[in-house]
């Protein structure tokens, strides 16, 4: 399942039924997903999107048994239901936003400067200090033309974001198989973005999954490139499922080479659950990355 789906499907709640079927399963496996003492080298966060059909309470009460220490890639309006439960909110996107039409469009500029003039203001009221965006698709643009308008665009935005403590994160996607045409899908166009800018208020979003299918060379791109990186998110490749044996990453290799760079930042969980029991998936996740 892409996000894009997942999001138009939480959109419309047509998960929510399903999840009462899987009550039972839930609280059947309490004793198996606890994880004892945390290894404390990484924060731990889940994003919001994969478990769409568990209610957010109830994902955040079952997180912090795990050891979870915030939830990613919330709306603003759900943020105070996350804190209200002892968890940070570690990545905040807009209410509305598409990963299509993004910085790179200057006929956009205005209207996506005001609303993430808007965010930074009510992440900084609710003490949040990550926010998201994207690049948008290319749609015939050079990456020279895509760098000059981002840099255009997100400029006026990583002053005021400076001054409130807040970090943008532009996302990297692969345009390869689940957003074909998407600018920012290559790890040294977003590091020469975060070059031009040249502010620590502006990182981009390193997501392992999406790399992996673009670029491979995982650890030796954390290795060269962890400066640039504020946050990582995790993905089984193929087919963005479970991180377990599954699939053909070593999760936990990759999380003592991002330890080793001393980053302090959050590690999100943003793998589409296959499992009967998708914290029981998420329990397992936490504890490959737990290094």
């Amino acid at each position: 399942m892409k996000r894009k789906e997942a999001i138009k499907i939480m959109a419309t709640g047509a998960l929510g039924a399903g999840f009462a079927s899987q009550g039972a399963s839930l609280g059947s496996t309490e004793t198996s997903r606890q994880t004892g003492a945390m290894a404390g080298n990484i924060n731990h966060s889940a994003s919001r999107w994969c478990y769409g059909e568990i209610p957010l309470e109830t994902l955040c009460d079952a997180g912090k048994k795990l050891g979870l220490t915030g939830i990613d890639l919330l709306k603003p309006s759900e943020i105070d239901v996350v804190q209200k439960a002892g968890l940070v909110c570690s990545m905040v996107n807009p209410e509305d936003f598409s990963l299509t039409a993004g910085f790179n469009d200057p006929t956009l500029h205005a209207t996506l400067q005001q609303t993430y003039s808007d965010l930074i203001d009510v992440a900084a009221s609710k003490r949040v200090t990550n926010l998201i965006c994207f690049s948008g698709n290319r749609k015939g643009l050079s990456d020279e033309e895509g760098l000059v308008n981002c840099e255009a665009g997100l400029r006026q935005l990583v002053d005021k974001a400076q001054k409130k403590n807040i970090v943008l994160h532009m996302e990297l996607l692969n345009s390869k198989v689940d957003h074909e045409d998407y600018q920012c899908d290559r790890t040294e166009w977003g590091v020469e973005l975060c070059n031009r800018l040249g502010s620590d208020n502006f990182k981009l979003l390193y997501d392992i999954y999406h790399m992996q299918i673009m670029e491979g060379d995982i650890i030796r791109t954390i290795q060269d490139y962890n400066q640039f990186f504020g946050h990582y998110h995790t993905g089984g490749v193929p087919g963005r499922n479970e991180i377990d044996e599954t699939q053909e990453l070593n999760y936990r290799t990759i999380m003592k080479a991002v330890v080793a760079t001393g980053f302090k930042g959050f590690v999100a969980q943003e793998f589409v659950p296959t499992a009967e029991d998708p914290i029981e998936s998420l329990s397992k996740a936490i504890q490959i990355c737990d290094v």
